[in-house]
């Protein structure tokens, strides 16, 4: 079988026998020595390199999207199998890339072949051997982007981030999904803004450097990682790490084993977070930088207000109620803001939900609304939009004039072609935004006016004109809490 992308009861049906035969050395866990990731520009100075283009140009050409050992077979197993938008991120694509890691070892003959990493925060522009269009060149794929810059942000490596996982405050895995994980597909566009974002092998670059990003994070304590405190530790003994992590029918593999890189036999030649956003020199001086993210001192204003029509609030389900909200959001090249014009007797349901948030779980009576999300459902790519190539930031009450930094303090996530293609791959297109913790920052008066601001920052070769329709931009409440780790109506089990 050749199609790509298979669905899951094809895949699962089809795969079964060649998950079975994969011949990993015990799964990758009986090496002697820990292999070290290199970046690529050290990578590609290396055997490891003709090795990696060897491998990937023989999985390529394989178009048995039921064998391992096809680029297709991963393709489909990430799509089928991969979390994001909810907990395990980070660790089950960390388990995703050494399997790869292993079976193109096996597919290459080299049993010293890492997978290499894209350091952006050093290097935003994608390196050069990516973006040559020469007739057989493995990596070369069409991209609308190769300049990352725009989606880089020092907000995951604040000194205040010490949870860990989606479902838990001031986390570090929700944050670095949110930027600069989904940016960075927005910004590449292509198969990168889509469902089937591994067939680029970019992809898999940017995901190693996320995981180094996670581990040079986590350094030395594990910094609120369920489990022990030690990250070198011999066992986890949280029930966050029990079970296991499905990639294919018979691919499994322990959660806890992708507690600490070393416990796959791997490590990185750079375990350093970034301090600093990479010189602006360095990005394409031809692209339109927005210096939304890129300094502290840069000035962020809120958008225009647009003319929509209002909703009303209603009961969403039993457990969620609407608060109101506008419909009919086009986005286009300019940033633009949505006011949600809400009753006062919204507005006073959502400070009261505000306020039992705050209170410990043991005094939260049964039933009672206790988070807010902001929702942007019925969502529509528009033109040029399923390209990439953009995206907007989200901020709830945005000042009308404050600094870059302090807008951290409004932002909800991003949203633009990768998210939405993820949201619509499992059903209706729907995406949420956990604004409790937000909005428990604000005072009474700053809540009596609730704005959604969606902020454009573009890259190179970006779409013009309307991209994106909201059909309809709504404040809920809700009686699950915001730390509840279930996926509660999020884009479904994935968005790759």
């Amino acid at each position: 079988m050749s199609s790509l992308l298979l669905g899951r009861r094809v895949f699962i049906g089809t795969s079964a026998i060649a998950a079975a035969s994969l011949s990993f050395p015990r799964l990758g866990f009986s090496q002697a020595a820990t292999q070290t990731r290199l970046e690529w520009q050290q990578f590609k100075t290396t055997p490891q390199y003709a090795s990696f283009l060897n491998a990937l140009r023989k999985m390529k050409a394989n178009t048995n999207a039921a064998s391992s050992s096809s680029w297709a077979y991963w393709t489909n197993a990430h799509v089928n199998y991969c979390p994001h938008g909810t907990p395990y991120f980070l660790a089950w694509h960390r388990g995703y890339l050494h399997f790869l890691e292993q079976q193109m070892r096996l597919v290459s003959q080299d049993n010293t072949l890492s997978m290499p990493y894209w350091n952006y925060y050093k290097f935003p522009k994608m390196p050069v051997e990516f973006t040559d269009p020469t007739p057989g060149n493995p990596l070369y794929m069409p991209r609308t982007g190769t300049n990352v810059y725009n989606a880089l942000t020092m907000s995951p490596f604040a000194s205040g981030v010490w949870n860990f996982q989606h479902g838990t405050m001031n986390a570090f895995e929700p944050k670095i999904e949110s930027a600069p994980h989904n940016p960075v597909h927005n910004l590449i566009g292509g198969a990168m803004a889509t469902m089937t974002s591994p067939r680029d092998p970019i992809f898999f670059l940017h995901h190693a450097n996320i995981d180094r990003l996670w581990h040079a994070w986590a350094l030395p304590d594990g910094k609120g990682i369920p489990g022990t405190s030690n990250p070198y530790s011999a066992s986890t003994s949280s029930p966050y790490w029990a079970g296991n992590f499905t990639y294919a029918p018979g691919l499994t593999m322990p959660r806890y084993r992708t507690y600490y890189p070393g416990w796959l036999n791997f490590g990185y030649s750079d375990n350093t977070k970034p301090t600093a956003l990479p010189p602006l020199a360095r990005a394409n001086p031809d692209s339109p930088i927005k210096l939304v993210q890129a300094q502290a001192a840069s000035l962020l204003t809120r958008p225009g207000t647009g003319d929509f029509p209002a909703t009303a609030a209603r009961a969403v389900s039993a457990n969620q109620r609407s608060l109101g909200g506008v419909s009919g959001v086009v986005l286009a090249e300019t940033s633009v803001s949505a006011r949600l014009p809400l009753a006062a007797s919204s507005l006073q349901m959502l400070q009261d939900t505000i306020t039992v948030a705050a209170r410990p779980p043991p005094q939260i009576p049964s039933g009672n609304f206790q988070s807010v999300v902001v929702v942007l459902d019925k969502l529509l790519l528009l033109g040029a939009g399923a390209k990439g190539g953009y995206f907007y930031n989200v901020y709830i009450n945005l000042p009308f004039i404050t600094d870059a930094e302090r807008a951290r303090r409004y932002f909800l996530g991003t949203v633009g072609a990768f998210e939405v293609a993820g949201a619509a791959h499992h059903g209706l297109a729907k995406l949420e935004y956990q604004a409790t913790d937000v909005l428990s920052q604000l005072s009474a008066f700053e809540l009596q006016d609730v704005t959604v601001s969606l902020v454009r920052i573009s890259g190179e070769n970006h779409p013009r004109g309307a991209v994106l329709k909201l059909g309809d931009v709504r404040i809920e409440v809700s009686t699950v809490p915001p730390w509840d780790a279930s996926p509660r109506g999020r884009p479904g089990p994935c968005y790759c």
